[in-house]
């Protein structure tokens, strides 16, 4: 299993960060530890071996990829060999993400990403941010989705909060799997579905619930910076995971999420992200 492990004792280094993504930069001591690489991880490579590696996975530089039948089936693939954990609810409410597998199309629209002048069918995932009016998670990055309705599947409830969020309207069949729940620190246990958006290529996000909608390349999730890794709340407790973004960073839980995609459906490798907690801004 090759997993991002809590390293201590750690050295602390001053860093530029804010508390959440829309905040200013502040200055802060931020312990230096980077996830560990296994033998044979692709982020540890020379160039020549990562060239290698390219050959064989087929995943390692998504910039090069599209959006075809051999990539939904590696994918497919590695779901269905995916055992999830699932998490029983115990009286929470549940909620369902769409992780949702789109052309790149004209770029990400953000400081930090290419733009194209002609369609991309590169691969990219959709993300949102949700607007600054909201009452809770305001501002915040995010995945299309939400709480599940009585009665509802995750499945279901993912594909409903596509089409009501960012108004992509697909069948039962594009979805290709479950990746591990997580429960939140709001009270909330989320399956995420992983899901083929073809080109999406008419998006209309709902004003009320998204500011705005981007196209993040896959190959922005296999930097070599990634995860980010926090000191855990208190002693004995979990380290806080983000994953960097242009110059910026998502948070857990959607950074756990990203995070475990990355892993098992990009780089073939058994991760579980349930443990990794989440920075305060986001418990409420």
């Amino acid at each position: 299993m090759s997993t991002a492990r809590w390293l201590s004792p750690c050295s602390p280094k001053e860093t530029l960060s804010r508390d959440r993504p829309s905040d200013p930069p502040s200055r802060r001591s931020e312990f230096a530890c980077p996830a560990r690489r296994e033998p044979g991880d692709p982020r540890t490579l020379s160039a020549v071996e990562a060239s290698s590696w390219q050959g064989q996975l087929g995943l390692l530089y998504p910039r090069r990829m599209s959006m075809n039948h051999s990539l939904r089936q590696t994918i497919s693939q590695r779901l269905l060999r995916w055992s999830v954990q699932a998490i029983a609810d115990a009286g929470r409410p549940r909620a369902a993400v769409a992780l949702t597998l789109v052309h790149a199309g004209f770029g990400a629209g953000l400081p930090g990403f290419a733009e194209y002048t002609s369609w991309s069918e590169a691969p990219a995932l959709l993300l949102t941010r949700r607007p600054g009016h909201m009452r809770r998670h305001a501002g915040q990055w995010a995945l299309p989705g939400g709480r599940m309705d009585p009665g509802e599947t995750a499945e279901q409830a993912a594909l409903r909060e596509l089409e009501e969020e960012v108004g992509l309207a697909l069948d039962p069949n594009q979805i290709l799997g479950r990746l591990d729940d997580y429960a939140t620190r709001s009270g909330f246990v989320i399956t995420p579905l992983v899901i083929w958006g073809d080109a999406a290529r008419n998006l209309h996000p709902a004003p009320e619930e998204v500011a705005s909608v981007h196209r993040i390349p896959l190959s922005e999730f296999l930097r070599e910076d990634a995860p980010l890794l926090d000191p855990p709340h208190e002693a004995g407790g979990q380290p806080v995971l983000r994953m960097p973004l242009a110059d910026n960073w998502i948070a857990a839980p959607t950074a756990a999420m990203l995070y475990q995609f990355r892993e098992v459906l990009l780089l073939g490798r058994e991760t579980r992200v349930s443990h990794f907690d989440q920075p305060h801004f986001t418990w409420r």
